[in-house]
């Protein structure tokens, strides 16, 4: 798409990750060498500005409708006929979910999320807050038994992000869309925790931003029927917060997009391409999520020291040893190197 360079440049820059405990100091680690057995091509970037560099480099060539969403989905022998919430009906030749975890497409066009969703035992909630601690390309983040907190400024704006984790053997019962009721659980589960954690649950009550969810993996056995398919989060979700769910999903984009132009017009045919090319990456994200999960939150105080000893160690290790320490588990990398990608060049 020629936006590399935009996207790099848009990067957090956070240069350091200080790890916190109670009664304990902090341990600093180069963020840089905690991605280092991931992939040494790792940025990290904001949704939202990963999603206006994408739309800028497309809104010439695409039709946008904001503000807007599908209310039904019928197949027919002349594409795919989609109603809106608002506006007049129209017909597709292929409609292409890309709407996260709880899906909309793939609500209408597979069948209700439960029977795809695996739950992997824990939430994360995301917010907006002033940078009132003045970060600088630092990530502080606090971890008890059970619950994290993290914060981290956001480039060039004077606001940070706040980062929640927390394990719960049972999902929680809340409406998604009852920010009230969102806050108020985070505030009882955040209740009586240390450090910064008073401030931000403060600031939360402000906050209008905030995103909060399971920690769950989309699981299925095809992704695509007939001429509706889906792409990201809605298809293979690896779960929020445990990484790699971005990079999936541009992986699949890009999949998807080049072995519809290899086939030359045969809609068929280029995506049941796109899946078997990007069923292995997918299967290898599976993998992810349960052991991300462990390492993110600990479950108990042997864990937690286990933690800080691993983020001590780090950076005296040899680059091998830290390679294995940062793969978690060799998932990530194992999904990336799971595709062999076109070159654009042989799809003209």
């Amino acid at each position: 798409m020629g936006a590399l360079a935009q996207v790099q440049d848009a990067r957090t820059h956070t240069e350091i990750i200080s790890f916190l405990r109670a009664g304990h100091r902090p341990i600093d680690v180069s963020a840089e060498l905690g991605a280092e057995g991931v992939s040494e091509r790792h940025v990290e970037i904001m949704r939202g500005e990963l999603a206006k560099i994408i739309y800028e480099a497309g809104r010439d060539a695409s039709e946008y409708l904001f503000g807007n969403s599908i209310s039904s989905l019928a197949q027919t022998g002349h594409g795919v006929d989609v109603e809106f919430q608002h506006g007049a009906p129209r017909t597709f030749d292929l409609v292409v979910g890309a709407d996260g975890l709880h899906s909309i497409t793939r609500r209408l066009g597979f069948g209700q999320e439960e029977q795809f969703l695996d739950f992997l035992g824990g939430y994360l909630a995301v917010f907006t807050v002033p940078n009132y601690l003045d970060l600088q390309q630092r990530m502080l983040g606090y971890a008890e038994v059970g619950r994290t907190a993290a914060i981290y400024p956001v480039w060039g704006t004077g606001e940070a992000r706040v980062l929640l984790l927390w394990r719960t053997p049972t999902p929680h019962d809340y409406d998604r869309h009852d920010l009230v009721a969102q806050r108020r659980l985070i505030r009882n589960l955040y209740s009586g925790m240390g450090w910064e954690v008073p401030r931000l649950l403060t600031e939360l009550e402000t906050a209008d931003d905030l995103y909060l969810d399971s920690i769950s993996t989309i699981v299925m056995d095809t992704w695509t029927r007939g001429s509706i398919t889906l792409v990201g989060d809605a298809g293979y979700s690896p779960g929020p917060a445990v990484g790699g769910g971005t990079s999936l999903a541009v992986l699949g984009a890009y999949v998807l997009a080049s072995e519809l132009a290899a086939a030359a017009g045969d809609q068929a045919r280029g995506l049941a391409a796109y899946e078997a090319v990007l069923r292995p990456a997918v299967l290898q994200s599976q993998k992810i999520g349960p052991y991300v999960l462990k390492t993110l939150i600990p479950g108990s105080r042997a864990q937690l020291w286990a933690m800080a000893q691993a983020m001590r160690l780090l950076p005296r290790l040899p680059r091998p040893a830290r390679r294995r320490l940062t793969s978690f588990g060799g998932g990530p990398a194992a999904m990336l190197e799971a595709v062999r990608l076109r070159d654009p060049a042989t799809m003209s």
